[in-house]
């Protein structure tokens, strides 16, 4: 409501699905976090753990709450962050700084990219790392294609403009 004023009508709806989209896929990465990746997370932390025994000391994961809410923001907000891929590249496909064949031919690019991201957005263990990188390369693909509905949209327009006559 703060920015709508300043637009033109045009403008206020091309901006329109971006603003929209923004909150709702960051509220997809922070759920996929709380409700999918933080139990396999401790499910593995947890796996450490060693009751002990005869002449070897016990292994026990004593958390702190502090420490908890700390892990969960940082992941909350690394992956809320990085499900913002589609929109940033759709953006920038609908402004024309890319195109789709660009993000098809950079696809082995972006997948190193991603999993270089998700080592140093995650901790140290392979299951929050892939937990981050696999929704994030899908998301890249999802930006390939509606970057390419963009494209369609933008050739179709394009075709049904009539054509000026060459000056006088």
């Amino acid at each position: 409501m703060f920015i709508a004023p300043g637009l033109y009508k045009n403008e206020r709806g091309a901006f329109l699905p971006f603003l929209l989209a923004t909150p709702v896929l960051f509220a997809l990465g922070a759920s996929l976090v709380y409700y999918f990746v933080m139990p396999l997370v401790f499910k593995f932390f947890l796996g450490f753990e060693n009751p002990g025994g005869e002449g070897s000391l016990p292994i026990v994961l004593e958390t702190r709450v502090s420490e908890y809410l700390s892990l969960v923001m940082t992941f909350m907000f690394a992956f809320g962050l990085s499900f913002q891929l589609p929109v940033l590249l759709t953006l920038m496909g609908r402004v024309g700084i890319i195109n789709s064949d660009m993000l098809r031919k950079g696809r082995k690019y972006a997948a190193v990219a991603v999993f270089l991201a998700a080592a140093l957005l995650t901790p140290p263990d392979i299951i929050s790392q892939i937990s981050l990188a696999l929704p994030v390369l899908l998301l890249y693909e999802l930006s390939i294609f509606a970057v390419s509905m963009i494209e369609k949209k933008r050739a179709q327009k394009e075709d049904e403009e009539p054509e000026e006559p060459a000056g006088p």
